[in-house]
């Protein structure tokens, strides 16, 4: 009786911790989101709620981050059960890192409105990486709330797809730099902008393998294995 009520408190005890980190990934994914709205709107209050929100995050991440120290001191967890519970460190400390990046994007918002540019264009330019890499994001999340290994392992590859987009928007914007010296100042924010949502890409990859790393305890991070998934995506 009591190792089986001591099992049951684990449970109830790990699936609080999960339950408080589907709560920041839903804020998270709002940051991103309300980032990208504010660059492509210049909505500067929009831009500063998002930097604001960052605060929350970061204590969601110190707050979760002890409760799974404690629960493996309390616990001592075994093999899926202390997988289970790192993967969860590793996913708060991602999701805390797509927030830092959000509100970069939200900076270079608030930056670009400040100087008076027109930001339209410039938000068509990152359109397309925003929106890959904001399925990604979503669909890691999803995968790791339904431990769903064979979804994961298809969004592994996806992140080719947005680091691919991102070399073409840098060379672009390179080029407009050289052609029109006063375009270097906005195609910097741009760049930044860019480079923010591809590393959103990179931390919604991590998040899928840490669910293949649960469900079937291998780690797939800079293998052949991951490689050659992204390689047929690409393809």
């Amino acid at each position: 009786m009591p190792a089986e009520h001591s099992s049951r408190q684990y449970d109830l005890d790990l699936e609080t911790i999960r339950s408080k980190v589907l709560l920041m990934a839903g804020l998270v994914e709002s940051q991103f989101r309300d980032a990208m709205d504010a660059f492509r709107t210049g909505n500067v209050a929009q831009a500063e709620q998002v930097m604001k929100g960052d605060a929350t995050v970061n204590k969601l991440e110190v707050m979760l981050d002890d409760a799974c120290s404690h629960l493996i001191v309390r616990r001592q967890p075994a093999a899926n059960d202390l997988r289970m519970v790192m993967a969860t460190i590793k996913v708060i400390t991602d999701l805390e890192r797509v927030g830092d990046e959000s509100t970069k994007i939200a900076r270079a918002a608030h930056a670009i409105h400040a100087r008076g540019i027109t930001n339209i264009n410039h938000y068509e330019t990152v359109r397309v990486i925003s929106a890959a890499a904001s399925d990604l994001l979503h669909d890691a999340l999803d995968a790791f709330a339904r431990l769903d290994s064979v979804q994961a392992m298809k969004l592994i590859g996806q992140d080719a797809v947005i680091d691919h987009e991102f070399r073409s928007i840098m060379r672009n914007l390179i080029t407009f730099m050289m052609e029109d010296p006063r375009t270097i100042s906005a195609a910097l924010d741009t760049l930044w902008v860019a480079k923010a949502i591809e590393r959103i890409g990179d931390h919604a990859k991590n998040i899928a393998e840490y669910v293949i790393y649960v469900v079937e305890g291998k780690d797939i991070r800079h293998t052949d294995h991951a490689a050659s998934t992204a390689q047929d995506q690409t393809v």
